[in-house]
């Protein structure tokens, strides 16, 4: 899942994307794809908001042209396996994958690998750019996170990260960049870890570390106030808002009924949406105007799309707005 600058909701539901259109409403399909492709494996906006990459189980990578509703090209070549991970910067669409691989591909040339990441010896699982885009973070089912700095990537370096940091006991999913403070890194570890820690990835020093008391599948920073939002697992299926830098919990939003693996941020900062394992999505006023974010209970509360309903389960998301009979 993931949410455009232009206010497009990608949504992945096993081989196919869906787009919704949050500030009319509208739902259409953009692509399914056949069994031998498929299922999706991860989808990413590119930051005009029109452009859309699509990662599969067979390895490949599909770019879109969701106005157009236009195929563009398929990346090959690259990885093993599934396509897990991806993130932009600028023209650059980085690929993470189950083979454990990080390639950047250069999507305006024919030959579009143009460098390398290799330091996971399992799969990528989370994969965020700095806002400068000077470094990339990149966590992983084998406990690590690793800061690559895009000046040491090569085709052909086998070790070229500058940091390799061993703190999580689980795999490291969750990965979000401080949008006002340059190098700060948060990170969320699984099942067995549960821990929020806080990284000045210029030095690669771990600022702070929390116990969450359950599994981090998710972080998203408020663009407009000092907080962070987590989603978790077993056993509350929560999100959780804190202050930071004290770490003080403003508020806890249930509501899901298993782990809640991922989020996505409308283009103003004020809305959430989350998909969970309980096929539900949800959508959450986590952070609203300084005079209500802090209402209770959250999820109550109109938020700045008045047409969103509270809670929408995929059927009644599909009731509401399809024309079609039925999600595929």
């Amino acid at each position: 899942m993931d949410w455009s600058s232009s206010n497009v909701l990608a949504l992945a539901l096993q081989n196919t994307v869906y787009l919704w259109d949050a500030s009319n409403g509208s739902a259409s399909e953009l692509v399914t794809v056949d069994d031998e492709n498929g299922p999706v494996t991860s989808v990413s906006w590119a930051a005009d908001g029109q452009y859309i990459a699509i990662g599969l189980n067979s390895s490949d990578v599909q770019l879109w042209d969701s106005t157009a509703n236009r195929l563009l090209r398929t990346l090959r070549g690259g990885h093993q396996s599934r396509v897990g991970s991806l993130d932009w910067k600028n023209h650059i669409l980085t690929t993470g994958g189950m083979d454990g691989q990080i390639i950047n591909n250069d999507v305006r040339v024919h030959s579009h690998i143009v460098a390398t990441f290799r330091g996971h010896r399992q799969e990528v699982c989370g994969l965020k750019w700095s806002t400068s885009g000077q470094q990339l973070a990149s966590g992983g089912n084998d406990n690590l996170l690793y800061i690559w700095d895009r000046s040491m990537a090569s085709m052909h370096s086998r070790s070229q990260w500058l940091h390799r940091l061993e703190d999580h006991t689980a795999a490291v999913k969750a990965l979000a960049w401080c949008p006002f403070q340059r190098n700060l890194l948060a990170s969320g570890g699984g099942g067995s870890d549960c821990c929020i820690k806080f990284w000045n990835t210029h030095t690669g020093a771990c600022l702070n570390s929390v116990d969450t008391g359950s599994q981090v599948c998710a972080l998203l920073w408020n663009k407009n106030e000092r907080e962070l939002l987590s989603s978790h697992g077993f056993m509350q299926n929560q999100l959780t808002l804190w202050m930071y830098p004290s770490m003080v919990k403003t508020a806890e939003l249930t509501g899901h009924t298993s782990r809640v693996l991922f989020m996505a941020q409308s283009p103003d900062g004020r809305t959430v949406a989350t998909a969970a394992g309980d096929e539900t999505l949800k959508f959450w006023n986590a952070f609203g105007m300084p005079e209500v974010k802090k209402a209770a209970p959250k999820a109550e509360h109109p938020g700045p799309f008045p047409h969103i309903r509270r809670i929408h389960s995929f059927q009644e998301w599909e009731n509401w707005q399809w024309s079609k009979n039925r999600l595929r």
